[in-house]
């Protein structure tokens, strides 16, 4: 049995704690507030800021975990280093961890050292900076902190009028002491893609899910579908690109790393996170023979993975709080309305608190094999709408 802390413990690492479990584990889950999700399955937990370096360095001490499992974007990365110096793994590397929690590092290495083709971009600390970014890259542009997750704090700017509002939300927006933005080319996409990417220890090979299409609102997750149709040839650009990036950033897991696909059918990288991706939920829908949380756990502790393959096509579409409360307990889950329909799973995540527009909970509907999805991202966005009376794509 291995001792796993988990740093952050929303949706996600609550997917990981019960793969863990079902394996005999015993976890710790950490995040800044109590009863998180994964806080409910996990054997202890810790309630502290991970942005507090010695705050982490006391709990690792506590416990002495065999592995650490970063969750979130808001950690004291550097002092992952020193952990995995003295025999701790950490997932999927210290260097892996640390340059992905900062979006300079990792576009920086995609870009400058890889080669990777990406999106014209530019760094700013100030006004004046950003100002002068935006009339290099043109109108429109896409706004971002350099650390943030879920969309917080990005922004499409259409001109200059919103050139302030802009910046302000992306400062403000920020997680942890970055006081930076990134702004970008805006790519005239056809779609965007996510490719579950997984490396392994034991010189086994890199493994790559059947791409996963999904739409992003405000930058966060809306709805995700699997199989994601495209060429041959677009797929071997991208399991390329990803398994360059992935090599170069060295470790052992699963890796969301996203992609552009313009009309042209050129494949653009966009990010990567080094732990499971909100758009791979849909695999907790039957569509792979593994979930990404299984294939994560299981590369994460050095086990076989004989494959993977697609089973079925699926669809996810989100739940989000209709208000904010200081406790989820008033929610009403209808879960009968979608739980009538065949082949449908309901997720709820036990967030113990809501505001409006959080995400609370996933629909997720399943079929027979197909590149055809629409019926089922139609279903499952229909039936996400009845389970709080909130439209996936309403604005937060």
């Amino acid at each position: 049995m291995k001792k796993i802390l988990l740093l952050g413990s929303g949706e996600l690492g609550k997917e990981f704690v019960i793969a863990a479990k079902r394996a005999g584990q015993y976890v710790i889950a950490c995040d800044r507030y109590d009863n998180a999700p994964a806080m409910q399955v996990a054997d202890e937990r810790e309630v502290f800021s991970m942005l507090d370096g010695d705050a982490l360095e006391a709990v690792v001490r506590k416990h002495q975990p065999d592995i650490i499992v970063p969750e979130i974007e808001a950690i004291r990365t550097e002092r992952l280093f020193k952990f995995e110096e003295e025999g701790i793994q950490v997932v999927p590397s210290a260097r892996a961890v640390n340059y992905t929690m900062n979006r300079r590092a990792i576009r920086d290495l995609a870009s400058k050292e890889l080669g990777l083709r990406t999106a014209k971009y530019f760094y700013a600390k100030t006004f004046d900076e950003f100002k002068h970014a935006a009339d290099e890259i043109g109108f429109p542009c896409v706004v971002k902190p350099l650390m943030s997750s879920s969309g917080h704090g990005q922004s499409y700017v259409h001109n200059d009028d919103e050139l302030e509002q802009a910046f302000r939300e992306a400062m403000e927006g920020s997680r942890g002491d970055v006081k930076e933005v990134i702004i970008e080319e805006f790519i005239d996409f056809d779609s965007e893609f996510t490719l579950l990417t997984v490396t392994q220890q034991h010189g086994w090979p890199t493994l790559f899910c059947p791409p996963i299409g999904h739409v992003q609102k405000g930058g966060d997750y809306r709805e995700s579908w699997q199989p994601y149709k495209i060429s041959d040839e677009a797929l071997k650009q991208a399991q390329t690109m990803a398994d360059k990036v992935t090599r170069a950033l060295t470790g052992y897991g699963i890796w969301g790393v996203e992609f552009f696909l313009t009309k042209q059918g050129e494949v653009i990288f966009s990010e990567l996170s080094p732990r499971p991706h909100d758009t791979g939920m849909v695999t907790l829908g039957h569509t792979t023979n593994l979930s990404e949380f299984e294939l994560h756990f299981r590369a994460v502790m050095g086990l076989p993975i004989a494959g993977i393959h697609l089973e079925h096509a699926g669809a996810s579409a989100v739940i989000l709080a209709p208000a904010s409360a200081p406790s989820a307990s008033p929610l009403e889950y209808n879960l009968s309305e979608a739980l009538l329909e065949d082949r449908t799973r309901v997720r709820i995540f036990g967030k113990p608190e809501a505001h409006f527009g959080r995400r609370m909970g996933v629909v997720l509907c399943y079929g027979e094999p197909t590149d055809d999805t629409t019926p089922l991202r139609d279903k499952a966005k229909r039936l996400a709408a009845t389970v709080l009376g909130t439209d996936p794509y309403m604005k937060k």
